[in-house]
């Protein structure tokens, strides 16, 4: 076919993301150990620790933008995975020496390894998948004595009954890992490779996610007190708008205040959003693996759903209270600066009205000094007019003429007042125009 046609860019990225770290096929026995480091940067130091990895082993490097990696060393098999804000590494080794949680499959790995990594340490598991020939007759108060110190165990018959998981979710210490290890026992009853390789890494996932999602724990429990202090706060200030408090403050400072206590509880909120997310995300990933196990009870043993749901479901429900409380909080916020603009645009308006009247006063008050100052200046230029007028008549008389000054002296006022009364109407008309 000859047709030329396009391809969608993302095509092949898109169909590889169905076979980004996928399981690996697990032997029995076996021995893997699988450690989770936590980073808050887009991975490139794990990728960077992973290619020095690879360098101290001789081995080939990863790619620049690697995901996913995996490698073959005498005896061992390492695989390397980055997520969102975790990379794992899973270290598998056939077989085991010895007791089963004596060594590990982190043996292989160079010494100094560990200590060059960048990113903390969140999850180290050493797990050792048996047959069931090899586990014996014990039960498992016997194995909890054995493997575990004697501590409580949690797990199940897993995988429609194909295999037992067990593990007591405590540090032990290990030479390796000096800050303990958890330990997770597999009694394998029949199952193929490629399903040992899935129940382990759903287990993997389960105490990851289940550590991932407790990380909103101290979030929420440093949140409190913040919470207190910006809820007495908002009641403070609800108290002032109302009057309740003694003293009535002035609306600009309390919508200040308002402004400020918005702008705090911002702070909150962007501060622990994505970490309450996350964990709500881990959370919901926890309860998918536990379905996954397929678990059934066994006698004595607290299965992975009670133990795992009955405390991270009280740590979920803490985040999510205080998720709701900065919630109802803002909306509080919101609602009081509302009423509180409300308040201060009736005031504003009252005083614009108060403004407006006094104006109206004053311009009636100009009006009538207008008037008073028009007669006013009627009379005054009637007054001299009429003078120029009597003037002119009483040189008349003594050129000789019959006049008599008093009388159009007289005469002559109404109709001078008259004429200056006209000429002023007619030139606040000719203004007004």
């Amino acid at each position: 076919m000859t047709d030329t046609f396009f391809l969608h860019p993302q095509r092949q990225l898109l169909n590889n993301e169905a076979h980004v770290r996928t399981p690996v096929s697990v032997p029995s026995p076996a021995q893997v150990t699988s450690l989770a480091f936590f980073f808050d940067d887009d991975g490139s130091r794990q990728r960077q620790a992973l290619s020095r990895l690879a360098a101290q082993l001789g081995l080939p490097l990863p790619a620049a933008d690697a995901v996913q990696y995996q490698a073959e060393l005498p005896g061992l098999r390492l695989n390397w995975g980055l997520h969102t804000e975790f990379a794992r590494y899973t270290l598998l080794r056939r077989g085991r020496t010895g007791e089963p949680f004596a060594d590990s499959a982190f043996e292989g790995l160079p010494l100094d390894w560990l200590s060059n990594q960048a990113d903390p340490l969140l999850v180290a598991i050493h797990a050792v998948i048996l047959p069931q020939e090899d586990a014996g007759a014990a039960d498992t108060e016997t194995l909890a004595q054995q493997w575990f110190a004697g501590n409580d165990l949690v797990g199940a018959s897993i995988g429609d009954g194909n295999a037992m998981a067990l593990t007591d979710l405590r540090l032990h210490p290990d030479r390796n890992l000096g800050a303990g290890v958890t330990r997770l026992l597999v009694l394998d009853y029949g199952m193929s490779a490629s399903q040992r390789g899935r129940m382990l890494q759903r287990l993997f996932e389960l105490e990851t996610y289940r550590m991932l999602a407790l990380l909103a724990l101290p979030v929420a429990k440093a949140q409190v007190r913040v919470m207190d202090d910006l809820g007495r706060r908002m009641r403070a200030l609800t108290g002032q708008m109302s009057g309740k408090s003694g003293a009535r403050s002035s609306d600009d400072a309390l919508l200040d205040q308002l402004t400020e206590l918005a702008a705090d509880l911002e702070d909150a909120i962007s501060s622990t959003q994505y970490r309450f997310s996350a964990g709500q995300a881990y959370y919901r990933q926890v309860e998918r693996r536990i379905e996954e196990l397929r678990e059934a009870r066994l006698g004595g043993v607290q299965p992975f759903r009670e133990f795992t749901i009955r405390r991270l479901a009280p740590a979920m429900a803490t985040c999510e209270t205080i998720g709701n409380r900065q919630t109802q909080l803002a909306a509080r916020i919101q609602r009081a600066t509302a009423l509180l603009r409300t308040r201060v645009e009736v005031s504003l308006q009252g005083q614009n009205q108060a403004l407006l009247a006094s104006m109206d006063r004053r311009a009636e008050l100009q009006l009538r000094l207008q008037e008073t100052v028009e007669g006013l200046s009627v009379g005054v230029l009637t007054y001299y007019a009429v003078g120029l007028i009597g003037y002119l008549a009483k040189a008349l008389k003594v050129a000789g003429a019959p006049v008599n000054p008093e009388l159009v002296t007289g005469l002559a006022i109404p109709l001078v007042a008259a004429g200056v009364w006209w000429g002023t109407q007619k030139m606040k008309k000719s203004l007004g125009h």
